[in-house]
């Protein structure tokens, strides 16, 4: 195949994790990528369409997931193999503060010509500081960067007046240039998925590992509608808040899909697989007519598979009895934080009552949801280690009233605040206290440390990292042993979780005997390169976030094999045109 105009990769958390001894711990225990967090972006998916859609070839690499399934991988020899005209790396998020700049400075050694551009939240919160690195040429900054990115690669193409493209840092000479942030979008809607792409990306390069979200995919192909960007919230904790949008990101968000575009995307989803489809962000939101709209369209498209709604706060009755009467299988995933009214308050999600949560919970599980799962976090403003043990006996009440379609799970917040948000620019009136504040100090507590308790880049004033730790496992073994009693998750389950829960401890006691020194031979042979034994289903079963089903089941081959036929189609299409498009006048946008 053709080398591609831009290849975007997503590195993982820490470059060199294959050579490190590290304990990453639950972090990532609640989504379906394990602790190199190496489900990339969505955004990565709207890019490469809107791209597409213009003429430029794009191949989106997941070197996380490679380098994590093979320790003879080698990304210097796979990335020397492209010659793109950009070469583009996410830093969405910031646990990728360590992965991110390193895979740039190998791309500068392999290929020192081909600029490299950066985009993300993280990105372009710390874009004056990330574009002093040498080995950064660009970054794009905005929650949309769909059309600054279509004019960086026309500019790269022909012009090379980057002073024109909008929401830009770049440097010109030695001077850092600042382009005013004049794009954002009013809407979603233009900037979709495109399937085909994406199935015919893994066929077409006879790679099925490069390009797909996270590891356990294959066996579990949830896929997911960002139905907005931005959000309507104010979690103190979170870099996406509406509070923290405001201070650095470009727009009047939350910039929310229509709701026929987000039915369209489901059904292109089911066309090919029968595994859940969630959708991202609370479409309550975008207020109770939108709400209703995204219900009556999403029932209109007859989808069969499940769709699983995010609630950030109890959803109103006569929505949930719009989503039972149009909705043929439906789950949904609720976010209370905490059980304690107070503490949700300080957190600044959402205000609601214990009864008012309670008659939610009572109220889907009244209808025909399929499933409902309740998250909970460890490392909120004002809470201790006995308000955490206080939180399970509420999920306790839960489970002793409804039965097993409810269930719910307890995380740390971790790594790091986001930057940008309250807890981060207010910390201490927040009620916490930071030890990084840039984006060189997040990466050296990523480079230096070797346990999650050490990467965390805050405590609060009721908890130290040690607490926040020693709290999270505390109150994750009574819930396991809750699931347990009533009927959540089976005897072996448990058994598993319960077992690595007592390995995760003696290994951080052993971690922290050692100190600063050298480990024991054996201690650091059994952890070297290792996730899964010590760092995945510590805290829960990493199952539990999947329903079941069987790997050739959920997929739809005959789906597959039209999607493919219309791919190939559009494919010739495309050479043609850009024959065509060969012989314009120089500069003329494809």
């Amino acid at each position: 195949m053709r080398s591609p105009d831009v290849v975007l990769i997503h590195p993982p958390s820490i470059f060199d994790f294959r050579e490190r001894t590290i304990f990453y711990g639950p972090i990532s225990d609640v989504i379906p990528s394990s602790p190199v967090f190496e489900m990339y972006p969505i955004g990565f998916v709207t890019l490469a369409a809107h791209l597409r859609r213009h003429g430029y070839r794009t191949r989106i690499v997941n070197l996380a997931l490679r380098m994590m399934r093979s320790r003879r991988f080698r990304p210097e020899r796979f990335l020397a193999g492209f010659r793109p005209r950009l070469f583009g790396i996410d830093l969405h998020w910031l646990p990728h503060a360590h992965g991110g700049p390193a895979v740039a400075a190998l791309l500068k050694r392999l290929h020192p010509d081909v600029p490299v551009v950066f985009g993300g939240i993280s990105a372009s919160y710390f874009h004056e500081e990330l574009i002093r690195d040498p080995a950064v040429d660009f970054v794009l900054r905005g929650s949309a960067t769909e059309e600054a990115l279509l004019a960086l690669v026309r500019e790269l193409e022909a012009g090379r007046r980057f002073e024109r493209v909008p929401n830009l840092t770049w440097k010109r000479g030695g001077e850092v240039v600042v382009n005013p942030a004049s794009f954002a979008p009013t809407a979603l809607d233009p900037y979709d998925l495109d399937v085909g792409m994406m199935v015919g990306s893994v066929v077409g390069h006879l790679d099925f590992w490069t390009s797909i979200p996270f590891h356990a995919w294959w066996r579990h192909p949830i896929t997911a509608v960002l139905t907005v960007r931005g959000c309507a919230r104010g979690c103190v904790t979170c870099g996406a808040s509406s509070a923290a949008f405001r201070r650095f990101m470009a727009g009047r968000h939350p910039y929310f899909r229509g709701p026929e575009a987000i039915a369209d995307q489901a059904r292109a989803f089911a066309s090919f697989t029968r595994a859940p489809i969630f959708l991202v962000g609370d479409i309550n939101d975008g207020g109770p007519e939108y709400a209703r709209a995204v219900v009556e369209a999403l029932g209109r498209a007859a989808i069969g598979n499940r769709i699983v709604f995010e609630f950030f706060e109890p959803p109103p009755a006569e929505l949930l009895r719009a989503i039972d009467d149009r909705i043929p299988h439906w789950g949904a995933e609720f976010s209370p934080e905490s059980h304690d009214e107070a503490i949700r308050a300080r957190l600044g999600k959402a205000r609601f009552t214990n009864a008012e949560l309670e008659a939610g919970v009572a109220a889907m599980l009244a209808l025909r949801c399929e499933a409902l799962d309740l998250f909970f976090m460890v490392g909120l403003p004002g809470q201790s280690r006995e308000n955490v043990l206080a939180m399970t006996d509420f999920i306790e009440g839960l489970f002793r009233r409804h039965d097993r379609r409810l269930s719910a799970y307890i995380t740390p917040m971790g790594p790091f605040i986001d930057p940008g948000s309250d807890g981060f620019e207010r910390a201490e009136a927040r009620g916490y206290r930071l030890r990084a504040r840039t984006l060189a100090e997040h990466r050296a507590l990523l480079d230096r440390e070797r346990d999650w308790e050490s990467f965390l880049n805050y405590s609060t004033a009721e908890m130290t990292r040690a607490d926040i730790v020693d709290a999270t496992y505390d109150g994750a073994e009574r819930l396991n042993a809750l699931k347990l009693r009533y009927g959540r998750i089976a005897p072996s389950q448990a058994a598993t979780v319960a077992a690595r829960m007592a390995a995760a401890r003696d290994l951080r006691r052993r971690l922290a005997e050692a100190g600063g020194r050298a480990l024991d031979p054996d201690l650091h042979r059994a952890l070297v390169g290792e996730i899964r034994a010590f760092s995945e289903a510590t805290v829960n079963d990493k199952a539990e976030l999947f329903p079941p089903g069987a790997f050739l089941r959920n997929f739809r081959l005959g789906g597959i094999v039209r999607l493919l036929a219309r791919e190939a189609s559009l494919s010739v299409g495309r050479r043609i045109r850009r024959v065509r498009l060969a012989g314009a006048a120089p500069g003329s946008a494809p």
